[in-house]
């Protein structure tokens, strides 16, 4: 299976990326699913309107799904939920691409957005990262063996992020 993450802080611009990747990954034909850890603690809200989740679906997602405090919103209850058995039901369903918003510690290849200074020490505790996405002005620094773009390149990210995701097929 073709599984991607997106991580970073609350409101580092997660859901906005997982949004605009889906979107262009439908565009060109790939059926999309995603998956929503919800990191803030608790189950994640029952109602579905205006949530990330949501967001996922309008994009183009065919399969979404979030997972918090053990509530998998498949309405599946067990005392927690780890990434591999959430995408064990997804390897049921004919997708192509699998984009996982969250789960840090997982081994996935990550993209990691970065919005401010004190994100950039997280970099260091993450494995896999195959990009980071920054909101602050930056030159690559020396120690980096992944690309870095700007928020505000987002043509350029997400040409590199489909390209990397053709390669993994």
């Amino acid at each position: 299976m073709n599984v991607w993450q997106v991580v970073g802080y609350k409101n580092s611009g997660k859901t906005t990326l997982i949004e605009k990747w889906v979107k262009i990954a439908s565009s060109e034909g790939y059926r999309v699913g995603t998956i929503k850890h919800h990191g803030h603690g608790g189950e994640p809200e029952r109602r579905y309107a205006d949530t990330d989740s949501e967001r996922h679906e309008r994009a183009g997602a065919v399969c979404v799904s979030v997972e918090g405090d053990g509530l998998l919103q498949l309405y599946a209850r067990q005392s927690s939920w780890s990434l591999a058995q959430i995408l064990s039901f997804y390897q049921l369903l004919p997708l192509d691409l699998v984009l996982v918003e969250g789960y840090k510690s997982e081994r996935y290849p990550k993209v990691v957005m970065v919005r401010n200074e004190k994100d950039w020490d997280s970099l260091s505790q993450l494995s896999n990262i195959i990009a980071v996405i920054t909101w602050q002005p930056f030159s690559q620094p020396p120690f980096f063996s992944y690309p870095l773009f700007s928020i505000d390149d987002e043509e350029s990210y997400l040409r590199w992020l489909m390209n990397e995701v053709k390669k993994h097929e």
